[in-house]
């Protein structure tokens, strides 16, 4: 088997997540991912937040690891064309639309998921979801990656609009958690960011301090009575 040059990667060229989230809240919002993402056969860890031009817009990206990193290669460059013509950051919209473009235009040759988050001052907090095949949808919150496929019913039932900082917070941290505990791809730790008008807040949770949910105990070996009640058997009533 022939072996891969890593050193003929660019610095930073693995960048990509197998469990990403982000969520709108009054005032800003909140993107995360774990520290894991598959490179062929192998799982390696990242760090998995982009910036773009903008420091108040965030990418977080799954997917085929060559084409979402060729793809925000070519975002980022836009970015920066589009902020020296316009004289100021370009809107999450914008961004948003430039992937949308590139993954929709080559979408039988590309496999990319991204999510675009920020704070911009014509809209505010936004989070824009493109998924494979290049459409785009903008919605108060969105997951991607393999883990993300566990956790949508934890994600419909829980979350709630007019949720604050904290509360937003919790909830990408319990659900990245939950998608860590099932997906055998994603793990290691949690890496999340609040970005608001004025700030962005970078916060880490180690993997020993991740959210503890139940997971279930190994059964070996063929199954006992002990403590297993018969079921009291009730004839079926026969009509005449």
């Amino acid at each position: 088997m022939d072996r891969i040059d890593m050193n003929r990667l660019k610095s930073g060229e693995v960048n990509l997540g197998t469990s990403i989230m982000a969520v709108q809240f009054d005032g800003g919002v909140v993107i995360g991912a774990d520290s894991r993402t598959t490179t062929g056969s192998y799982i390696v860890r990242f760090q998995p937040l982009l910036n773009l031009r903008n420091p108040t817009e965030y990418l977080g990206n799954t997917g085929k690891s060559s084409d979402t990193q060729a793809v925000a290669d070519i975002v980022h460059y836009y970015l920066q064309m589009h902020a020296q013509t316009s004289g100021g950051p370009p809107t999450v919209h914008v961004a948003a639309s430039l992937f949308q473009r590139l993954c929709y235009e080559n979408k039988d040759a590309l496999s990319a998921g991204i999510i675009v988050a920020g704070w911009d001052k014509e809209a505010g907090p936004s989070v824009y979801n493109i998924p494979l095949g290049g459409g785009i949808f903008r919605q108060p919150w969105a997951i991607g990656g393999s883990g993300s496929t566990y956790v949508y019913g934890y994600c419909d039932a829980t979350y709630q609009d007019g949720w604050g900082r904290d509360e937003t917070v919790e909830f990408v941290k319990n659900t990245l958690s939950l998608a860590m505990s099932r997906d055998g791809s994603s793990g290691g730790v949690i890496r999340m960011c609040v970005i608001t008008e004025d700030n962005v807040e970078r916060l880490f949770v180690p993997g020993d301090q991740l959210p503890k949910f139940w997971q279930g105990k190994e059964v070996l070996g063929a199954a006992t009575k002990k403590g297993y009640l018969e079921p009291e058997v009730v004839p079926m009533a026969v009509e005449a």
